[in-house]
């Protein structure tokens, strides 16, 4: 592992944290909400943790590309480029239900070799670097064993676009029938991650964007798990579709979900 991945991880774990720590402080505030579209919400909160976090980035790795969800991408000279969520599951922090998180990844040439993901309700530092596991916290995880649909507990989430939505009420339908339990918590990172973990067994959704699942992504992979399009074929980060399991569920909600 060479000396600045090290410094990368150290980086975004003390990015995660303090903007965690920010969004802690300011959750039961008056703070300011906008609207990026009809249910798509934007909190002053969101804009406060995405500066502090790019600052710090920044302040170390000042020629790296930056992609964070609130701002316009900024294009560095390396061949480095951060992914960032400040706060993944808006629509939750700003009624006030426990459920968000800061999702923190670093690109090298295309390919995710790290991510951050954390819960501040929790205390929950998720985090990976490639080829050298998954952990939370200061302990590795791994993907759960179950390898039967009606014995799993598995996640989606619904997108903003109308009919998007509605294609993903016929899915939700359709496995819900077939699983043990589906739950829908609003935070794809933190989905993603409880797939890591073994508290899911996978997850699902459409349109996701890559601040949404480039670290989570990485997490799972390093656990054990697979992520792919509905079809089984590579997703990236790029994806409309995302389907995230253990690996041993993955045909069965393949088949589901196609």
């Amino acid at each position: 592992m060479s000396s600045q991945a090290e410094t990368a991880l150290t980086v975004a774990k003390r990015a995660a944290l303090q903007a965690g720590s920010l969004l802690l402080d300011f959750l039961k505030t008056d703070f300011q909400v906008s609207k990026k579209g009809p249910t798509n919400l934007v909190t002053e909160i969101d804009l406060r943790a995405e500066a502090m976090i790019i600052e710090l980035i920044e302040r170390h790795f000042p020629d790296h590309s930056v992609l964070s969800e609130e701002r316009d991408e900024k294009v560095g000279t390396a061949a480095y480029r951060w992914i960032i969520d400040p706060i993944d599951g808006t629509t939750n922090y700003a009624h006030g239900y426990p459920c968000f998180c800061v999702s923190i990844a670093q690109e090298i040439e295309g390919l995710v070799q790290l991510g951050v993901v954390y819960d501040p309700i929790a205390n929950e530092l998720f985090w990976a670097e490639r080829n050298q596991g998954a952990h939370l916290n200061d302990g590795p995880i791994r993907v759960s064993e179950v390898g039967e649909p009606i014995e799993s507990l598995v996640a989606t989430g619904f997108p903003y676009d109308p009919e998007e939505r509605d294609r993903n009420l016929e899915l939700f339908a359709r496995v819900t029938r077939n699983v043990r339990g589906v739950r829908r918590d609003g935070s794809a990172a933190l989905d993603l991650c409880y797939v890591a973990c073994g508290r899911f067994d996978g997850f699902w959704e459409i349109s996701l964007n890559p601040w949404d699942v480039a670290a989570g992504q990485l997490i799972i992979e390093e656990a054990g798990g697979r992520v792919t399009r509905f079809d089984q074929s590579p997703c990236g980060i790029e994806g409309s579709e995302v389907l995230a399991s253990n690996g041993k569920m993955h045909g069965a909600l393949s088949e589901l979900l196609s």
